[in-house]
């Protein structure tokens, strides 16, 4: 490959990381400035991009994005790095190099979800989209501590999500629309789960073939074109009222 080709790759994945960031304060599932989103940098082995801390997410724009080394400096700027983000996002960049982007939040659903016992529950067909599909993390604080990595990488295996318990959610994908859709169904699920159970009634689960069927559907050996469509979709949201993300 080229140096213009990774140039040209990269830009791309660099509108396409800020696009998140500005898509999930879209939809509320941000917590001022303490979550994170990263993405592998094509060509770079040990790099990736994740947001300056200190900036909101409805504010990042590409020029907010910060170049991580392995040892979790930013490369060549100032900018502050959340460090529990670091710890988190290159522990899985590390551990699983088809994974390109990391979605991490605090939503209020998902953390209530991560605080039940139960966990996920396979009710809805969103939350189904992961059935046998989603790990555990237990709790062990803000996630600053080098060994607390193997135990991430362990609990995630080859899942697509990770529930981090009294914590939050956080999803791996190969691009960028399939990365998204995985935070946002999560997230759906969670919510649906949280409403269900809030209406007192006893809950109705689907059979146990339903829900294998559901999960294997849901999760093709490439990514689907259906993620590529509501990427592109959730894209317009944004491309109207917040085009400057790519500055």
């Amino acid at each position: 490959m080229t140096s213009t080709l990774q140039s040209g790759d990269e830009k791309k994945v660099r509108e396409e990381l800020a696009a998140i960031y500005r898509l999930l304060a879209h939809f509320r599932l941000t917590d001022l400035i303490y979550t994170h989103v990263s993405a592998r940098i094509p060509g770079r082995p040990g790099r990736f991009l994740i947001n300056r801390y200190g900036a909101l997410f409805h504010e990042i724009c590409v020029s907010d994005l910060v170049e991580v080394d392995e040892t979790g400096h930013a490369v060549d700027s100032d900018a502050l790095v959340n460090p529990a983000g670091f710890n988190i996002h290159s522990a899985i960049h590390a551990a699983r190099p088809e994974v390109r982007f990391v979605i991490h939040t605090h939503s209020r659903d998902g953390a209530a979800v991560s605080c039940q016992k139960q966990g996920l529950l396979p009710l809805s067909q969103q939350a189904l989209m992961f059935y046998d599909r989603i790990g555990y993390h237990g709790y062990e604080g803000f996630a600053l501590t080098l060994p607390e990595r193997a135990r991430l990488i362990a609990d995630i295996g080859q899942n697509k999500g990770l529930v981090l318990r009294n914590h939050g959610l956080l999803v791996v994908g190969r691009t960028a629309a399939e990365a998204f859709n995985r935070i946002y169904t999560l997230e759906r699920a969670c919510q649906i789960q949280i409403a269900a159970q809030s209406g007192g009634a006893e809950l109705l689960y689907p059979e146990k073939e339903i829900m294998e069927l559901t999960g294997n559907i849901s999760n093709p050996e490439e990514p689907a074109d259906w993620e590529e469509l509501a990427w592109n979709s959730a894209l317009r949201l944004i491309e109207n009222d917040m085009p400057d993300y790519r500055q």
